[in-house]
């Protein structure tokens, strides 16, 4: 009863309003029409009856549509925004539109755009944004809109298309996709099986064709030869050898991400340690472990060092430097991340025995890490535990199982001496 209310008022105050000077206000077909098309407008008029259903501000030279744009006219139907200058849409401009069907903001500048305003546009069953200058799209940009039936994005700048991006388009049954600079690489690959396999009408597909690389400029998507592609695995690895160690203060710890696919991914370190949280995009220090020009780094030698290889060195290990280590590996087709808790113990203390006791209940689980000629693998996304056990006499300590038998490692816990240096793999 309250919204019909609301309702009412809103018609009301929309009789009451006049028609802005600029524009023609007009009813047909019970359509309450605001015409203000062709009349050189730089900014948005003010004024507007509220029980407008229609308006055209196309042909005019409106640079850009600001937050609460169409604030005044809440019952909109259809929206005729063609041939401006608009360059921005910005965030909450069109967010208010519950009721619109219609939106054509073809034919202008359009670079920056509130995708998230169309989650509220659940009616809508025509967009047309073509021709303009769009580069990429969100994959849930049209996460709600089921009604869409016309979607006109030809003519843009867009170079690759996130999978599922079509899919919440339940209704959609045309599709003007052509004359984007597509990237023919493994990211694309989806977009053709998609369009090979739908029902949508999709015209001028020999249009939909391939930018770069070079030796496919001109490829129809349709014919695009098979492309050799796979998502990112990761393996974390930690190599030790204790041989001929030399016991000193501090000690280097060494990971290794073990990266797969194709194309060749971007590897990514997430370190969480006791003062915060450290990200690293690899790799950061050349071969001699040097800071990469354009890094950020308080010295020429990072405190966390990511080779191009995969490896990550920590010269000064200690207990500044507890925590969890996560690599990620990101391609067009996906990611992949594997994860491991390094923790430093000494007699005394119990934080042998406090992740000992964590390892062990995730161990019945099937979850930690196992051995592997002294080499430790992670066999699950989480809660990998690698113990380095520190001795007060200045030798490594005896490790004692659970059934009290020394010299035994528990499976998946890897007790290291004080200055026990764990080489990083060497495959620069």
């Amino acid at each position: 009863m309250r919204e019909l209310r609301l309702l009412w008022w809103v018609v009301l105050l929309g009789l009451a309003r006049a028609c802005p000077e600029p524009c023609d206000c007009g009813e047909k077909y019970s359509f309450q029409i605001v015409d203000c098309a062709y009349r050189d407008l730089e900014a948005m008029p003010l004024g507007f009856p509220a029980n407008v259903t229609t308006l055209s501000l196309s042909a005019n030279r409106l640079p850009g549509l600001p937050e609460g744009a169409f604030r005044e006219v809440p019952l909109l139907q259809s929206l005729w925004l063609a041939h401006n200058e608009i360059r921005t849409v910005a965030a909450g401009s069109l967010a208010s539109l519950g009721h619109l069907k219609s939106l054509d903001l073809s034919h202008n500048l359009i670079s920056d755009f509130a995708w998230s305003d169309l989650h509220n546009l659940s009616a809508l069953q025509l967009l047309k944004m073509d021709s303009n200058e769009l580069t990429s799209i969100p994959q849930d940009a049209f996460r709600s809109l089921g009604a869409l039936r016309s979607l006109q994005i030809n003519h843009n700048r867009l170079r690759t298309l996130t999978e599922g991006t079509f899919t919440p388009l339940t209704a959609l049954s045309h599709l003007q996709i052509n004359d984007n600079p597509f990237d023919c690489t493994c990211g694309i690959v989806w977009f053709k099986s998609w369009t090979l396999a739908t029902a949508v009408s999709i015209p001028e597909q020999d249009n939909i064709a391939c930018t770069s690389p070079h030796v496919l400029k001109g490829t129809p998507l349709r014919r695009l030869p098979p492309l050799p592609c796979s998502a990112p695995s990761v393996q974390l690895s930690y190599q030790s050898n204790q041989d001929g160690a030399e016991l000193r203060p501090g000690f280097v710890l060494a990971l290794h991400c073990d990266v797969d696919g194709q194309p060749a991914p971007q590897l990514h370190w997430h370190i969480q340690i006791p003062s915060g949280t450290v990200e690293i995009t690899s790799p950061n220090v050349d071969t001699d472990g040097r800071a990469l020009p354009g890094t950020p780094s308080a010295s020429s030698q990072p405190r966390f060092q990511a080779f191009a290889n995969g490896s990550l060195l920590i010269p000064e290990f200690g207990k500044l430097e507890e925590g969890t280590y996560s690599c990620l590996a990101t391609n067009e087709l996906g990611s992949a991340e594997s994860s491991v808790n390094v923790a430093l113990a000494t007699p005394g203390e119990g934080g042998e025995n406090t992740l000992g006791h964590r390892f062990h209940s995730k161990a019945a689980e099937g979850k930690g890490c196992y051995t592997v000629d002294n080499e430790v693998q992670p066999s699950g996304p989480e809660d990998n535990v690698v113990i380095i056990y520190l001795s007060r006499a200045g030798n490594p300590e005896t490790a004692v199982t659970g059934d009290g038998v020394p010299g035994q490692l528990p499976p998946g816990l890897l007790l290291l001496g004080q200055s026990l240096l764990l080489f990083f793999l060497t495959s620069f």
